[in-house]
């Protein structure tokens, strides 16, 4: 009875090992925060591409991932790609909104042309106000930008819809060159998630 009493413990704990580690499968850890293999982004399941730590200065500022319907390594690629898109990012510190809408605006302007600013001045302007909506972002929230094809740019805060739905795809690609572009907001989450080889 001992002995059969000893393999029952032990087949608790393996199962209980096993239930962990599938807890774990679908997600990997950047920085102690987890993010999921895929996503929902309107009707289709998209994968994690890539993604990292953002930082300014020594400071972790947050964690950006890339997520689309299939691996792709240049910016080129990511940009062309068609389907659903989504960049996911989690606050590792405290932001006023005033100070990361600033970095995206900047992050616009250093990564496109005149021309293409002046074609987009109306979404960058409702992109702009979206940050109004948001007084200060919080150590482990999470903000999302979404490209839904028959919709257009979505964003949301912790899972909720922030500010207006823009249906240019044209922007969708700008907002994306912030971290991909030739000047990104940071050279090593570029890399990170386009996931070079």
């Amino acid at each position: 009875m001992k002995k059969l009493g000893l393999m029952s413990r032990t087949s608790v704990l393996a199962m209980a090992l096993l239930w962990a580690l599938s807890l774990s499968a679908g997600a990997e850890t950047i920085a102690g925060v987890k993010l999921d293999d895929t996503v929902q982004v309107g009707n289709q399941t998209l994968k994690l591409n890539g993604a990292g730590v953002r930082y300014k200065l020594v400071f972790k500022v947050y964690v950006g991932a890339l997520y689309l319907p299939e691996q792709k390594h240049t910016t080129a690629d990511v940009l062309a790609a068609n389907g659903a898109k989504r960049v996911t990012l989690v606050m590792m510190r405290d932001l006023s909104n005033d100070d990361l809408g600033q970095r995206f605006m900047e992050g616009l302007r250093n990564n496109l042309e005149v021309a293409e600013r002046s074609k987009l001045v109306k979404p960058m302007i409702a992109f702009g106000q979206m940050f109004s909506l948001v007084p200060v972002l919080k150590k482990g929230d999470v903000l999302t930008f979404d490209w839904v094809p028959g919709t257009g740019v979505v964003c949301q805060f912790n899972g909720q819809p922030i500010g207006e739905t823009i249906s240019d795809p044209t922007f969708y690609n700008a907002v994306l060159k912030i971290w991909l572009g030739n000047h990104p907001a940071d050279d090593s989450l570029k890399r990170k998630m386009l996931n070079e080889k």
